[in-house]
């Protein structure tokens, strides 16, 4: 199935709407937009949970120190065994056994890291819908309360015309008097 640019737009214009429609619904009710952020490990499935893992840790300078150390072990076994006359090293010295390996962790290692990759982008497209609605109901109740604020004033404004209005018939009424 393939999606058009129309079909995209119209599908983001939906979400906009949808948004739009959440954040009006909260404003009226007067109540929080989101109460807590939701935890992303809590409906994660056991493989988005072992391919975070595994990119963790696939990322980190542990997994770098550990595999130049299984390298290196490797290499310093086989060429030790090589230069003894009588034994046989287990992989000679090309390494066709090592290189093996090496393509069988990158090619299982790499789509892991990329679904997991895949889960965070995810994730961070709900915090920024999430983050989007929480700036407009701000902007929104920022509005109305500039509203409340000009109405505010121009009440002030009235009741001091109002005493300005009483104070003058005041001092007619004393100018009168005496």
């Amino acid at each position: 199935m393939r999606t058009t640019r129309k079909d995209y737009l119209a599908h983001i214009e939906a979400l906009q709407k949808r948004s739009d429609d959440t954040v009006a619904k909260h404003i009226a009710e007067r109540r929080a937009l989101t109460p807590s952020q939701p935890d992303p490990e809590d409906d994660a499935t056991f493989g988005q949970r072992a391919a975070d893992a595994v990119a963790r840790f696939g990322g980190s300078w542990t997994f770098i120190m550990l595999f130049a150390l299984v390298l290196v072990s490797w290499v310093v076994l086989n060429s030790f065994l090589l230069t003894r006359g009588g034994a046989k090293p287990f992989d000679p010295f090309p390494y066709i056994l090592l290189n093996l390996f090496l393509s069988m962790l990158a090619s299982i290692q790499a789509p892991v890291i990329l679904m997991s990759q895949n889960r965070q982008g995810e994730i961070d497209r709900l915090n920024a819908q999430n983050d989007y609605e929480i700036n407009l109901k701000a902007e929104l109740e920022i509005i109305a309360l500039h509203e409340k604020m000009d109405a505010f004033k121009l009440q002030l404004v009235e009741m001091q015309h109002e005493q300005l209005r009483l104070l003058n018939a005041l001092c007619q009424d004393n100018k009168v008097t005496t």
